[in-house]
């Protein structure tokens, strides 16, 4: 029987599109610094951009160099050091852009290092790949999930005590997106996520109702263990009395953030500014837009947080509909291409450890381009190789650079996906 032989290449798409992603972004970067108006460091933020760029690519061809074995090894120690550095931040870390008030950035002598959050994120996949790789037999029921629970909900409450939401969101994606890679059931992840579904439901009696009958005909069907239904019934019960409370709790502010995700109109001038600016940004591109380095907004200063958090807004008005179809495009394809690498991979571990990366972009870019367009509320996360960033571009090149050595180690088997 003949042996299928292993690849020693380099997944040349993959690499490509990831050095796409990185030009345009660079580009708009640039192209937001570009203004009617003095902007500051906006104005040479490509310049350092194009600097971490190339500490990135050094990264990356370290990383390459190594195996998947030395990967899996070192997932303790990334994963240790990084949640040291989250616990560091909450004493010593600062704020940055729509996120001023947390404590997320490392920062030395007012020169900012970088977030821990990013390597957090990166870290974490690594582990609960290893978790999850070491159990011969997926989860099937909610006390055998305690493993992965704990390597993930160490690092989301630090990030939740910064406070940051939106990467808060970024870690539950991990969870859940290698949880069902993993092979845990669909009913049993559903049932994971039902507290959480519950606290959003709660604000209508009727709809949370409804949910709740869904949910414990679910119990009965799965046949949980009995104390593992009971404990999961009590604890939708307990947050669907205790939410309405807590939202009477909340501070006239904090109310405002989640209103205006609702109804942008209630507080444009405050509030609600930044995605107003946005959809007006986005609204103005039309089909091929107002031409590179040309968007008013932009050029104003209107638009906030034009070359972070709201950079895929100057897209949107500088290239148009066009350019954000481009760009969306790419992002496809590397979500594609780097499931493809999961589904080629040797084993379990490095399959975990491409899907999971495939996941945390997937999130950053549900989130950045929702809250742009008003789909989801502003949290201040920022684009994957497209927002000004040096710590958040380094960390997504060392999971290019992942990626590719575990395509490289893959053995050219049948895609079933076809890609």
């Amino acid at each position: 029987m003949k042996v299928a032989s292993r690849r020693q290449g380099i997944d040349y798409p993959l690499l490509v599109l990831a050095l796409l992603l990185t030009a345009f972004g660079i580009a708009m970067v640039f192209s937001a610094g570009q203004t009617d108006v003095p902007s500051g460091a906006v104005a040479n933020a490509w310049k350092r951009q194009l600097g971490w760029f190339a500490v990135s690519l050094c990264a990356a061809w370290v990383v390459m160099r190594s195996s998947v074995r030395l990967i899996e090894w070192t997932a303790w120690p990334i994963y240790l050091f990084s949640c040291a550095l989250l616990v560091l931040v909450l004493f010593v870390g600062t704020g940055a852009g729509t996120a001023a008030s947390m404590h997320g950035w490392l920062s030395f002598r007012g020169v900012s290092i970088g977030q821990p959050s990013e390597l957090g994120k990166f870290a974490t996949t690594l582990m609960l790949a290893r978790v999850l790789a070491a159990q011969r037999d997926a989860p099937r029921s909610l006390i055998e999930l305690w493993r992965p629970l704990v390597v993930v909900g160490i690092p989301f409450v630090l990030v939740m005590l910064q406070p940051d939401l939106g990467t808060g969101m970024v870690f539950i994606g991990i969870c859940f997106a290698m949880l069902f890679w993993s092979g845990v059931p669909w009913p049993l992840l559903v049932m994971l996520a039902s507290p959480a579904v519950s606290l959003i439901l709660a604000f209508s009696t009727g709809i949370w109702g409804a949910w709740f009958l869904i949910l414990v005909t679910l119990v009965l069907w799965y046949r949980t263990y009995l104390l593992e239904g009971v404990v999961l019934v009590v604890a939708n019960v307990a947050i669907g009395v205790v939410a309405p409370l807590l939202w009477d709790r909340l501070k006239p502010h904090q109310r405002n953030r989640l209103l205006v995700f609702i109804d942008p109109t209630i507080d444009p001038r405050n509030t609600s500014y930044h995605i107003t600016q946005s959809k007006v940004a986005i609204g103005s591109g039309g089909l091929f837009g107002k031409g590179f380095t040309l968007g008013s907004q932009k050029r104003l200063q209107f638009l906030p947080e034009r070359s972070t958090d709201f950079i895929f807004s100057v897209v949107g008005e500088e290239l148009g509909f066009i350019g954000v179809s481009i760009a969306l495009a790419l992002f496809l394809a590397l979500l594609l291409r780097s499931t493809r690498v999961a589904t080629r991979a040797t084993d379990a571990f490095p399959s975990l450890v491409a899907f999971g990366l495939a996941s945390v972009w997937f999130v950053h870019v549900v989130e950045n381009v929702g809250m742009t367009l008003n789909l989801m509320p502003v949290t201040g996360i920022p684009l994957p190789f497209f927002s000004y960033g040096g710590s958040f571009l380094l960390v997504c090149w060392t999971g290019v650079a992942v990626l590719l050595r575990i395509s490289s180690e893959g053995r050219g088997l049948p895609d079933a996906l076809g890609l």
